[in-house]
């Protein structure tokens, strides 16, 4: 998996990931919207005609082909962080990893300074085999320096077939610059990883939301509830530097917890795009047993769907920190062959009507990670950082209307560094100890208040 964040200009410091992650998705195949607007001829006419000076006179060769997706980049990027436009090889890609199988090092990635650095590198992956951290930055990929390489560039150095080798330098802080090779390998993530905790208490960490994702968390859940015949006391869903993804898996995810009701509403510009989506009435299949969600600064768009409706329903404890704050919905629109737009169609509302949109999920209950447990390199960043994000256009009820470049930068004095990975569901986790320790409490005040 290769997932790197386009920067809008050399000064933002990028945090979504442009195939999958922090990108909440919907598909349309006959375009989005139901209204036409068509394009003004002296418009198209201008854009024709600089393409056409370019061509002809620039100091190097340079086709129309490559003018066309630049100009169509530029233009989406300009509206929002995450509006882009694909060619066909990024759009397979995207496909791809939504499926949740594609090529690659195994490795997520943002730019930070023009310089490739990991976010994380995905478990059992070559790029996790070869020790591989986050904060890692990639300044050269097969003796190539990586300082000004743009996103496609980086992509298609890093990916490739199985079997063949990719040499990475790598800048870490507490050390030089060092090479490792590393060779490439099918990537299948496993989006679900599960383990049952003291006391009979189920942990699943959700790390990306893809079309396998609930059936993985169903199929964890029931086989938790087998080795405990059927006795699960609590249960702990992970959602914590989870970017995101598939927005019917959000639903779907969301609908394991709950027995009916609105899971998240959506409303766009068109009215094509409004939508409320509900979990089915029969869908707990925890059957009541108290849930407790974590999440944190890098739990985005699916995750903070999850939780917020978890956590407007009453179903689930919210613990942790304040999640990233992405509440926007993009829509794939295919282009006959040419690729595909993702383009910012909607905001969606948790079911009390509340848009996270820059402001993100707020934990019911506080649970900080020691300064020495977070990844110290790591960038703090939330939606409203991002250079043209969408304001918060208040509830569903009182609408402002979605603006963009105007969001403003949120303070992040009470913010933190994500866990490092290799913490997260550990021993040494205090967020995940602090969630054990109140579904403990909870059983043992349900216990008493059964034989008082």
């Amino acid at each position: 998996m290769i997932d790197i964040s386009r920067q809008h200009h050399s000064a933002v410091r990028a945090a979504a990931v442009v195939l999958l992650s922090l990108t909440l998705y919907a598909c349309d195949s006959a375009g989005a919207g139901t209204g036409a607007y068509p394009a003004d001829a002296g418009d198209l006419g201008l854009i024709q005609d600089a393409m056409k000076q370019v061509e002809r006179n620039y100091v190097a060769p340079v086709t129309g082909g490559e003018l066309a997706k630049d100009a169509l980049k530029g233009m989406l990027t300009r509206l929002d962080p995450h509006s882009d436009y694909m060619d066909q090889e990024q759009y397979q890609q995207m496909a791809a990893v939504t499926r949740g199988q594609f090529g690659g090092i195994g490795v997520e990635l943002t730019l930070e300074g023009k310089v490739p650095e990991v976010i994380s590198p995905i478990d059992g992956t070559p790029a996790a085999e070869a020790g591989i951290e986050p904060g890692d930055r990639i300044v050269k990929i097969d003796a190539l320096p990586t300082t000004g390489m743009d996103v496609e560039e980086v992509v298609k150095r890093l990916r490739g077939p199985a079997g063949s080798r990719v040499t990475l330098s790598i800048a870490r802080n507490d050390r030089g610059a060092f090479d490792v090779t590393l060779t490439r390998n099918v990537i299948r993530v496993v989006s679900v990883k599960s383990d049952l905790k003291p006391n009979n208490i189920g942990y699943a960490r959700i790390t990306t939301f893809t079309e396998n994702t609930a059936s993985e968390l169903a199929g964890a859940i029931e086989r938790m509830k087998a080795r405990t015949q059927g006795r699960l006391n609590g249960f702990v869903l992970d959602l914590r530097n989870d970017p995101g993804g598939l927005l019917d898996a959000s639903i779907d995810v969301a609908g394991v917890f709950l027995d009916g009701g609105v899971v998240v509403t959506t409303r766009g510009r068109n009215t094509a795009d409004d939508h409320v989506y509900r979990a089915q009435a029969t869908g707990d299949v925890l059957r009541g047993t108290p849930v407790v969600v974590l999440i944190n600064s890098a739990s985005a768009s699916a995750a903070e769907i999850v939780a917020g409706a978890l956590q407007d329903h009453r179903r689930a404890t919210v613990m942790g920190t304040r999640s990233f704050g992405k509440g926007s919905v993009q829509t794939i629109i295919p282009l006959e062959g040419r690729g595909a737009l993702r383009l910012t169609t909607a905001l969606y509302y948790t079911p009390s009507g509340r848009s996270i949109q820059g402001q993100g999920i707020s934990p019911d209950i506080v649970v900080n990670v020691p300064k020495n447990q977070q990844v110290a390199n790591a960038v703090i960043s939330f939606e409203s950082d991002l250079y043209g994000a969408l304001k918060n256009g208040g509830s569903i009820n009182s609408p402002a209307g979605a603006s963009a470049a105007s969001a403003g930068r949120t303070s992040t004095a009470e913010a933190e560094h994500p866990i490092k990975p290799m913490i997260i569901g550990t021993g040494n986790d205090p967020q995940v100890a602090a969630a054990l320790d109140f579904l403990q409490k909870a059983v043992r005040r349900e216990s008493g208040a059964q034989h008082g």
